[in-house]
């Protein structure tokens, strides 16, 4: 009974499949343009000056580098693997994809060479810090389209890069939470468990490897990777001071007063 059974449930789920359309769309070589040109706007994102002055640029950095930056936008047609025979893309290509359809807008097709220059984690940050839909909502998929590509050109022209050069506001004040957080921790470390000392010296080494990776990895480590703007880096160095001594004082207001209370 139970083979049965099995067996009209595959049937029925082959006759289902069979009879249903697939949610994306099939290869069409036929979509593909009947002369050369870098950009191929299925879904219409760019205007006819942008599509211009994008095509302008690539085929110019092409001519002046020899790096192959492509771009392919679509919704509900595409032309498939086609384009990759239709710009004989090689090692020394990269392919960007923009169809808003995957949640994230953009996707890239890297060749091998462009990945000894910028590792898998810089195309990862690439996608995530322009293809978000935050990022596409507030610029539009044709700012998104070209800033990123501009990043590209960037750290080509520059021999590579290991991060994605910039530094946003969001990515900025989460290095600013991690250094006001590195600064609570060493700030309590350092108030002194004995009378008579006023700072906990050996606490604060106890503890550094924790308050130096909030402070030092993860709240300037991304500022000086990304940007050589002083700034943000003094603001965070100010806001871990500023944590530390507020966690200092609070904790002579808090486990210090009980302390004082009893040697009196």
């Amino acid at each position: 009974m139970t083979t049965v059974l099995a067996s009209l449930l595959l049937v029925l789920t082959c006759w289902l499949g069979v009879g249903i359309a697939p949610a994306h769309a099939y290869d069409n070589p036929d979509l593909l343009p009947d002369h050369p040109t870098p950009v191929i706007d299925l879904a219409k994102i760019l205007t006819d000056g942008q599509r211009t002055s994008l095509e302008d640029n690539l085929n110019r950095f092409e001519a002046d580098t020899g790096w192959k930056l492509r771009v392919l936008t679509q919704y509900d047609r595409t032309p498939g693997q086609a384009v990759k025979s239709f710009w004989e893309l090689d090692e020394r290509s990269l392919l960007l994809v923009a169809d808003e359809r995957g949640g994230n807008l953009l996707n890239f097709n890297v060749g091998d060479a462009l990945f000894a220059l910028m590792p898998r984690t810089y195309w990862v940050e690439l996608q995530t810090r322009f293809g978000n839909q935050y990022y596409v909502r507030d610029h539009g998929q044709d700012a998104a389209i070209v800033d990123a590509l501009a990043v590209v050109e960037t750290c080509l022209q520059q021999g590579g890069c290991q991060v994605v050069p910039g530094l946003p506001q969001e990515q900025w004040l989460l290095t600013l939470s991690t250094s006001v957080l590195g600064g609570l921790v060493a700030g309590f470390a350092a108030y002194p468990r004995k009378e008579g000392r006023k700072v906990e010296w050996a606490w604060v080494l106890l503890l550094s490897p924790l308050w130096l990776i909030l402070f030092g990895a993860l709240g300037l480590g991304p500022i000086v990777t990304r940007t050589s703007d002083l700034l943000p880096v003094a603001r965070n160095s100010l806001a871990f001071l500023g944590a530390a001594l507020g966690a200092y004082l609070i904790a002579g207001a808090t486990v210090g007063k009980p302390r004082a209370q009893d040697s009196d």
